[in-house]
This record gives C-alpha cells, sequence and structure tokens, in this order.
C-alpha cells in the first residue's frame, strides 16, 4: 500500500483502523534514535530502460545487463548535460533483495523514500504495492503484507521504477529551465513499526520579542489495523545546550488525525536567528502494548515581520536578507549529491555571507532543511508549480497534495520564513499559459491551503504580474543589465517595484558568466544597451537570438561583467533602508535542456560558483559586502595572462570588507586606499598600473582593526599583438599515474595567443583512456567556448592515448600521451 498525503485528506476509517499516510515527519531522526531503521545504501543494481515488472525484473538476465550501484542515484548523473544528445527521459530500474526481520508483533514493515524523480513504482517479488507522483517530495509505503507472501522472507525481491518521461499532468512542467532528473536520488530506507506507532510529530510556537513563547506539541498516529488499550506517551523538550526543561507524561487511547498533547510556556526564550541559530529539540515516545516507538525533531522560537512597503523584521530588528538560490545539482552526481558535498555547499553559502536562500522551484531534501536550520540561513521553499498553467483537474490535485506534504514535512523547521505557490507561471505558450483566470484561481487555492495548514508563515511567488495581488509577498522580474536595460537602472526598477506591491521582495537576478573569462577592458556591448524600456525578463530573452540587444545575448559573460553587476546591485540593496531584501539566482551553476548553446552546454552559468562548487570571482564581491569576517581578494586568480600594450595602465580590482588595503606590485608598494561605500566598482579600491612584459605578482594586504589578512596572485603579460585565430595547440598542465589534463589555446598564424578568443572547441581522444567530460564545468565538458583564448578538460588513461582538439576553421591538434608507469 502507498502511504500518500492525499489519502490522509480522503479521511478515515473507523477508530483505531486509520488509513492514514506515515509521513516523513515523524522519522526526522529515526535513524539515531532506533535500531528499527535501516538505510539501504549498498547491494542495488539498475537498469536504464523498460521492463516487465511481472517477469523481466528478475528473469532479464538475459535480455539486460544490470549495474551494480549505490544510493542514492541519479540515472541522469553523466548525460544531464551532454553537449550532443538530450539528457535521458524515460523509465530506469532498481532491484535488491531485503532480509525482513521485523521484531515487533502485527509490527509494520515500511519503506521510506526520501525523494525519487520523476513518479515512481515499488514492486514486491511480481506484485506491484504502491505508486508515488513527485520528484521531491518523500514517501512511504506499506510492505508488510506484500513481504509476508514472498516464499523467502531473508531475500524477499524489492523492485522500484523511476520515471522521469514527459507528463503534462505532472508538476514541473517540462519545459522548465532546469533538468526534470531521474532516479532514487535522495536516500532509501527500510523502517520498521509497532502495530501503532507516531506518524507525525509537530511543534507551533507563537513569540512575539521580549514576551513568553507558547510552544504546542501535535502528533498524528499510524495504525493501518484496528488498535485497543492504553498508549503511554512521554515529552521531552530540551533547550539548546541539551538540558532538559520540560517533561510530560500522558496516557491516551487511539486517536484520528492530529490533535494537541502538551502545551506550555517558555518564560524567557533563547531565540533563533542568523546570527544565533538556537535549536530546541522535541521527543516523543509512544508505548503500547504493540511496542515501543520513538521520535525526535528540532524547533526554533522566532518572531518575523514584513512591513508594507517596508523592510524585514527579525525578532523585532531589521534584517536585510540577503540571499541566494540553488537547484539540486552538483557535477558528476547530478541530483544525486552525496551528504559531504552538500554540507561543503551549504558552508559556502553562509561562508559568502547569506542569510536567506530560495529552495528552487521544489521541495528539497531533509538534510537542506537541517543544514539552514543549524546555519542561521531562512528559506523560500516552493511546490513546482513553474511555468505552466493549470492543464487538468489531475494536474492541481497533484500540486495541492505537494503543498500539502511540503507543509507537512518541512514547519517543524525554523529557517522556512516563506512558502512559495510557484515560479513564472505567465510565459508564452505553456500549457495552459493563456488561461489567466484560471492562473488566478489556482494561485488562490494554494494560497489559501497554505495559510490554513500553516497560520504562522506567509506565502509568496515570483514573475506572475497578473496575479501579484495573490500572494502575500511578490517578487517581478528585474534584470537590469542582464536580460534587458542597465544595472544603473537597478534602484529606479526597486522603488517602482516597492510601491507596486504590499510586500516586495526581489527574487532573482545577476549574470551569466564563463568561468575563467575575464576582460581588460568593458564589454563592448554596454554601449549599445538600451535604456528606460524597462528591466524586466520577457518571452523568451534567456535565447541567444532574436529580441532587442541586451548583454544575456550579446555580451561577452566574462566574469569582470558579472563582478560590475554584482557590486552594483549589492551597493544599491545596502543603501535603501526600506528593502526587504534580495535573492541572487543562483549559487551553483546547474544543467537544463534549454540553453544548448551556451559556453558550456545544457549549463545555466549563472552561479557564483561552478556546478563542482568551484568559487567564480563574483563570490568574493558577495563576501566583501556581507561577511563580518576579514577578508581581501585580488581579482584575476584564474587568469593567468593578462594583455596590453607595454606600458599601457590596467584596472586592478580588489574587493575586500576591511578599511584599507595596500598594494604590492612585484615587491613594490603602490599605495594603500580606504574602502569607501559607493565608490564603484570594488568601493574605491582599484588601481591602474602599468605591467611589465612577462611574469608579475600583486600582493595585497588588507587591515581591520587589529587583524591584517592578504591575497596574493601571479600572472603573465602578453605586448604581443594577435591577428587572426588560425590554430590550436595542445599542452599538459599537470600529469598523474591515471589522470592528466591538457590545455588547448588558440594561436594566430605566427604562433602568438589570440587572448579573446571565444571559439567553441571540441576535445576527443583516442586510445586506452576516457575524457572526464560531461560535468558542467569549463574544464569539464568536451564541448566548450574558450575563456581567453583556451580550455582545459582531463582525463584517464590506462595507456597510451592521442588527444585532440579542433574548433570550426581551425586547424587541429594532437597531442600523443605515452603510458610511463
Amino acid at each position: 500500500m502507498t502511504v500518500t498525503r492525499r489519502s490522509f485528506l480522503a479521511g478515515a476509517a473507523c477508530l483505531g483502523v486509520m488509513k492514514t499516510p506515515l509521513l516523513a515527519s515523524a522519522l526526522q531522526d529515526i535513524h539515531a534514535q532506533q535500531t528499527t531503521a535501516q538505510r539501504l545504501a549498498d547491494g542495488w543494481e539498475f537498469y536504464r530502460g523498460p521492463l516487465d515488472p511481472t517477469f523481466q525484473v528478475w528473469h532479464s538476465e538475459e535480455l539486460v545487463t544490470w549495474q551494480k550501484i549505490a544510493l542514492p542515484h541519479c540515472f541522469n548523473a553523466y548525460d544531464g548535460c551532454d553537449p550532443d544528445t538530450p539528457a535521458y527521459r524515460g523509465q530506469g530500474w532498481y532491484r535488491r533483495k531485503l532480509p525482513i526481520d521485523n521484531p515487533y508483533p502485527q509490527g509494520r514493515t515500511l519503506l521510506h523514500i526520501e525523494g525519487a524523480g520523476q513518479s515512481s513504482a515499488v514492486h514486491i517479488g511480481a506484485e506491484r504495492v504502491g505508486e508515488h507522483v513527485g520528484g521531491y517530495d518523500e514517501f512511504m509505503v506499506d510492505i508488510t503484507d506484500a513481504c509476508a507472501r514472498q516464499k523467502d522472507s531473508k531475500a524477499v525481491q524489492l523492485a522500484i521504477l523511476c520515471d522521469n518521461g514527459r507528463d503534462l499532468d505532472r508538476m514541473p512542467s517540462d519545459l522548465s529551465d532546469f533538468t526534470l532528473y531521474g532516479g532514487l536520488y535522495r536516500n532509501v530506507s527500510l523502517v520498521y513499526v509497532p502495530a501503532v506507532s507516531l506518524e507525525a510529530v509537530h511543534t507551533a510556537v507563537a513569540f512575539e520579542p521580549g514576551k513568553a513563547a507558547h510552544v504546542t506539541v501535535t502528533a498524528r498516529l499510524f495504525a493501518p489495523q484496528p488498535v485497543s488499550g492504553p498508549m503511554d506517551i512521554k515529552i521531552v523538550i530540551l533547550d539548546p545546550a541539551g538540558k532538559t526543561i520540560r517533561q510530560r507524561s500522558l496516557q491516551r487511547t487511539s486517536w484520528n488525525g492530529e490533535t494537541e498533547l502538551a502545551s506550555f510556556e517558555l518564560a524567557s526564550p533563547q531565540s533563533w536567528s542568523p546570527a544565533t541559530p538556537r535549536l530546541y529539540r522535541c521527543d516523543v515516545t509512544l508505548q503500547s502494548a504493540s511496542g515501543t516507538t520513538s521520535t525526535s525533531h528540532r524547533f526554533g522560537v522566532r518572531h518575523t515581520r514584513f512591513e508594507e512597503h517596508g523592510p524585514f523584521y527579525l525578532n523585532g530588528e531589521r534584517l536585510l536578507l540577503r540571499g541566494t538560490q540553488r537547484h539540486e545539482d552538483h557535477a558528476g552526481y547530478a541530483a544525486a549529491t552525496p551528504e559531504t558535498v552538500l554540507r561543503k555547499e551549504f558552508e559556502l553559502i553562509k561562508g559568502m555571507g547569506a542569510n536567506f536562500i530560495r529552495l528552487a522551484h521544489y521541495q528539497q531534501s531533509r538534510l537542506v532543511l537541517d543544514l539552514c536550520d543549524e546555519l542561521g540561513i531562512l528559506v523560500w521553499e516552493e511546490v513546482p508549480w513553474c511555468r505552466s498553467g493549470t492543464t487538468s483537474l489531475l494536474f492541481r490535485q497533484r500540486g495541492l497534495d505537494l503543498m500539502r506534504i511540503m507543509i507537512d514535512q518541512h514547519r517543524n523547521h525554523p529557517a522556512v520564513l516563506l512558502w512559495g505557490l510557484g515560479n513564472e507561471d505567465d510565459w508564452p505558450g505553456e500549457p495552459g499559459g493563456d488561461d489567466r483566470a484560471q492562473i488566478r484561481a489556482y494561485m488562490t487555492e494554494l494560497r489559501d491551503l497554505a495559510h490554513k495548514q500553516d497560520p504562522s508563515r506567509l506565502t509568496s511567488f515570483r514573475r506572475c504580474d497578473f496575479a501579484k495581488d495573490i500572494p502575500d509577498v511578490y517578487s517581478p522580474s528585474i534584470w537590469a543589465g542582464w536580460y534587458s536595460g542597465s544595472y544603473v537602472e537597478y534602484r529606479e526598477a526597486l522603488e517602482k517595484a516597492r510601491t507596486a506591491t504590499p510586500f516586495f521582495f526581489h527574487a532573482e537576478w545577476g549574470a551569466d558568466s564563463h568561468a575563467g573569462r575575464h576582460a581588460e577592458d568593458p564589454d563592448p556591448m554596454l554601449a549599445h544597451i538600451l535604456t528606460g524600456r524597462g528591466t524586466a525578463e520577457k518571452g523568451f530573452d534567456y535565447k541567444l537570438s532574436g529580441g532587442a540587444p541586451r548583454m544575456s545575448r550579446d555580451g561577452e559573460w566574462s566574469e569582470t561583467y558579472a563582478c560590475d553587476l554584482f557590486d552594483w546591485y549589492l551597493q544599491t540593496q545596502e543603501s535603501l533602508p526600506w528593502l526587504t531584501g534580495t535573492a541572487q539566482w543562483v549559487f551553483k551553476d546547474f544543467t537544463t535542456p534549454l540553453r544548448v548553446d551556451n559556453p558550456v552546454p545544457r549549463v545555466n552559468q549563472k552561479g557564483v560558483t561552478t556546478r563542482d562548487l568551484t568559487p567564480k570571482e563574483g563570490y568574493y564581491v558577495f563576501q566583501s559586502y556581507w561577511t563580518k569576517e576579514p577578508m581581501v581578494r585580488i581579482y584575476g586568480h584564474n587568469w593567468p595572462v593578462r594583455w596590453g600594450k607595454a606600458g599601457q595602465e590596467r584596472m586592478v580590482r580588489i574587493y575586500s570588507n576591511c578599511a584599507e588595503v595596500e598594494l604590492w606590485l612585484n615587491g613594490k608598494s603602490v599605495g594603500a586606499k580606504k574602502r569607501t561605500t559607493g565608490d564603484f566598482p570594488c568601493s574605491g579600491l582599484r588601481w591602474d598600473l602599468a605591467f611589465r612584459e612577462g611574469e608579475n605578482e600583486l600582493r595585497a594586504v588588507a587591515k581591520s582593526g587589529s587583524s591584517t589578512v592578504s591575497d596574493t596572485i601571479r600572472f603573465q603579460y602578453q605586448t604581443a599583438p594577435w591577428s587572426k585565430p588560425a590554430k590550436l595547440a595542445l599542452h599538459t598542465v599537470q600529469s598523474g599515474p591515471d589522470r592528466v589534463t591538457i590545455e588547448a589555446r588558440m594561436l594566430d598564424a605566427t604562433g602568438v595567443s589570440c587572448l579573446d578568443s571565444r571559439a567553441v572547441v571540441r576535445f576527443s581522444l583516442a586510445g586506452s583512456g576516457a575524457l572526464i567530460d560531461n560535468l558542467g564545468t569549463p574544464n569539464g565538458s568536451r564541448v566548450v567556448q574558450l575563456y581567453n583564448g583556451r580550455a582545459e578538460i582531463s582525463l584517464r588513461r590506462t595507456g597510451t592515448v592521442v588527444a585532440s582538439v579542433h574548433a570550426e576553421g581551425i586547424e587541429p591538434a594532437f597531442l600523443t600521451l605515452e603510458n610511463t608507469h
């Protein structure tokens, strides 16, 4: 039986005979507390393609070859950004054998799936025991009875079908600007519970600054079969230091639905905030004749308020929301990001100085919310109603179910600030996208559901101007300096948006940048950009063809320009006392099927890090505005060769949050400068210097009170001019026993590097080895635009290989790598 939120809302049967779902809320920390939950990471086999579950899944060795894998696993981990072929959309099968040994008499055996893309079905042997539609929420399947019908309880046949094929009745839209990944890309666990157990436990906190906090604990039961007799319940509340501050024991008989177990006051609560993310803990234990079960979750005490046409307040004090956004995506893993990588990502987000994140455009993993709680990052989390109208009754019902599930599973997290109702549901040509009345009606339905289920939080929406009055907090489209207009129009756009809606927040702004591409002079397209015609992204402005001149289509996509745009936006945001906040799009580059012609094909490159979490220069622009820990960064760590005439002055940019920075060129001080807010660019920390031909060194020392920090870079300065690109050259950058990194350079006919070349090159390999490609990074794609006339890629080899690189109309290059090991 599949346990779904929809079945719960359909109502229960008689007392004790509950057809309610076992949602993930009750299992928040069950792995840490009970030995009755086992994470199923190993022992899996995978096959990509359709199979008949009644016979072929377990009798297919002569038909297909199964691949041994571990979970989490995404079956688009390699092809998500393949430059030549769109990512696979279809079925993928997972199978393994389970030893079943439930310790509880009449207990239930459950399969807990934390996320499976995009639709899934669970089979025990040849029996289909449950199905689920939705790629991002957690769900449970009760496999008790089906396992009992298996002949061998020590080797029960489990198979799970994941299907990311196209489906007009499923969110998000197939035309969304991100890859709809397939697979078991979050954790799967086998869980044993007694005949009656806790389905979910929630805490609701009412708090006003300077007053006591009122905490209410509610719970639901899971009991598929009739139960009788008393149940002993113990509730323990621990403060942020781990000290027990409240205990309550009570006895109850079985109940339906969610009911209050306890309420109490915290006279002097320790509040949660980005600066002090203090977390309380609620432990609930239920003991009955059928056994004991317990669950634990954390909660926080905080008060939030949006002022009409004004700022945001947390715990009574104004807080400028300094935000970014993320997709669940990473180089080499796609949606199946390992926990260690995910933790590193959020440490980088916090290290950038962010106190807010929008989780785009769907419910994300429980670890993401846990990390936001722990690090102090406020969250906008939304349902995946993205770029579509309302295609059918089934589509609408599924979206409502996803809203209920998301709130039920994540409302204990103090980090959650806003429930997002959707994104960009005004796109031309999308299914149902022209029916404005239906879109307004459905958005209202989602908003009312969110308010009813969680009255403590507001709702939000980005970009649907004809319905901007429906969500509590609204963000229009403002892309000044990228999709339209110039970044100098940003303040005017903000002021206009402020008056157009009571509670305004600016979600999504930024610029694409091809990591490693830099500019000596301002982008030449700046002189051709029209102003005064609006700053929104309209229609198909994201495409690299058609429409009015715009930086997104006609600019160089350099890190230099992106840093300037970030710098201008940030200085503007920090100067507006009425602003609630903003969220830059996006923290990390991610894959998309819609952008095959980008410098890295099928990758949205607006991240401040590349898809493998390597920070771009823009990351440090944010640090210079948002962080308190002293920092200094000389622009251009990944800019190995600068260029110009002999004696020509070139700008040195430094980003720092310190009051003063002194700069040395080739061991000689060129003076100190004060950081001056509003002195664009770099808050005045810029020098115009003449470099010597060949190698140069820059060293910056910044002072903040008694603290001193420094940064050093070395680079070559090329004075030789180049002519038309004529040929490519290949050489080895780094060599190891089985991994080699090679670099391609574009040269003119005389062998001078063409440092402004943006030609598209293709790497190939022959011999005993393979390219390390499809990573979605500038140094991990076999097809890529050059960055300042060069590009890198790595390869693995087991013998001699011949690498090659070619570009249209250019003489190719070859490099033989002998196996000397």
